[in-house]
């Protein structure tokens, strides 16, 4: 298990409690117990003709966001295997702490879902420069600002609380990542386009969301038994 991360450590923390940072196998292990694993076992997650089944209900919701940490995390892991040129020093670690984070994130979510999680998916960066840093920063600026929105539109359609307080301890941190990808990419620009007129978070719908995530998965996701109310 390798040496947990300044932002890992953060997302740790119980916010409301001010309980020290678990452990990352501690954290996965209570998410597990609090959220009633056992009860995620009835969900039809295999493969069919549609595509990859997320389910129904909070198990579908769940999987809706494995799916979406499932991309973060491979497209940090693919830009800290082939750094674009000119990285510093200093942007090499931010982006490695993020990418150590949306691990967290992924399999936090798979271990949560145990047996009813969906395979991995397949990706497809092809679209993406990663030798260059305006198409490597502007992806990442995209994928946080998608996947605080996603977060933001999928919370509401959780039944059980416990689901929605985890949910909300990860989306504050891809919010923090999304203000500090915005920071790379000019200064003073962390709030970004991400709030209306009224100073409310833009959400998106997981229709909506997967529409555009689309274009960097090649695996088929079937999100027609999803909650939508």
């Amino acid at each position: 298990m390798t040496k947990e991360t300044a932002l890992e450590r953060e997302m740790l923390v119980d916010k409301d409690t001010g309980v020290n940072p678990l452990s990352r196998r501690k954290f996965l292990g209570f998410a597990g117990a609090a959220t009633g694993v056992a009860l995620l076992a009835a969900c039809k997650k295999n493969d069919d003709n549609n595509g990859t089944n997320l389910g129904s209900g909070d198990t579908g919701i769940l999987n809706y966001a494995y799916a979406l940490e499932q991309l973060e995390a491979a497209f940090y892991i693919q830009v800290i295997t082939t750094p674009y040129s000119g990285i510093t020093a200093e942007e090499t670690i931010f982006l490695k702490d993020i990418r150590d984070h949306e691990i967290v994130h992924r399999e936090f979510f798979k271990n949560a879902l145990g047996g009813s999680a969906i395979p991995g998916l397949e990706v497809d960066f092809s679209s993406i420069n990663f030798s260059s840093r305006a198409s490597v920063l502007g992806t990442a600026m995209a994928f946080e600002d998608l996947g605080v929105s996603a977060y933001d539109g999928a919370g509401y359609l959780f039944k059980d609380a416990n689901y929605l307080l985890l949910a909300g301890k990860i989306v504050s941190v891809e919010a923090r990542h999304a203000a500090l990808i915005r920071e790379l990419v000019s200064a003073n620009s962390f709030l970004g386009n991400q709030v209306d007129a009224s100073s409310v978070n833009i959400s998106r719908t997981p229709a909506e969301v997967l529409a555009i995530a689309g274009t960097y998965i090649k695996t088929k996701i079937n999100a027609s038994n999803l909650p939508t109310g």
